[in-house]
């Protein structure tokens, strides 16, 4: 299995995946969509997408967006790991752990303060990889979202 930045020209590999991360939560299918977002994000910089292969099969990805915190005890760049998929057919062969141990590479590559991640309240399997990596979950703060 190799990890690895992907770019606009493997958008035909992780389109899917992320059409599929999509619907797991509860979003319609929409290929097209899934490829136009990926392509805005990549082509003006917004988010770096690590790929998870094996051969010529994607198996995950794990999609990140850089922020800045300026209450975090040391103030300065945070990512936010916002989008991480596991194709059902690979899962359980460690691909998350390994796409989430690129993202933790990432965010010390770039001195970074923290990496930030929410999930469903059901997804107990997301839940637990994030516990055995060492995130903790916030019980400070409570997070806000205003729809448009």
């Amino acid at each position: 299995m190799q990890i690895r930045q992907a770019t606009l020209d493997d958008l035909e590999s992780v389109a899917p995946l992320f059409d599929a991360y999509r619907q797991f939560y509860l979003q319609p299918p929409d290929l097209p969509l899934a490829r136009a977002f990926l392509y805005a994000r990549l082509s003006a910089g917004e988010s770096l997408v690590y790929l998870a292969e094996d051969a010529e099969t994607a198996l995950g990805f794990v999609q990140l967006y850089p922020l800045f915190s300026s209450t975090a005890p040391r103030p300065g760049r945070i990512w936010l790991l916002n989008d991480l998929y596991v194709a059902p057919a690979a899962r359980g062969r460690g691909v998350g752990r390994r796409l989430m141990d690129r993202a933790r590479q990432l965010a010390k590559e770039t001195s970074a303060a923290a990496i930030e991640l929410a999930t469903a309240r059901t997804n107990a399997t997301a839940q637990a990889l994030y516990e055995s990596l060492g995130y903790r979950r916030d019980e400070q703060f409570l997070h806000y979202s205003l729809e448009l």
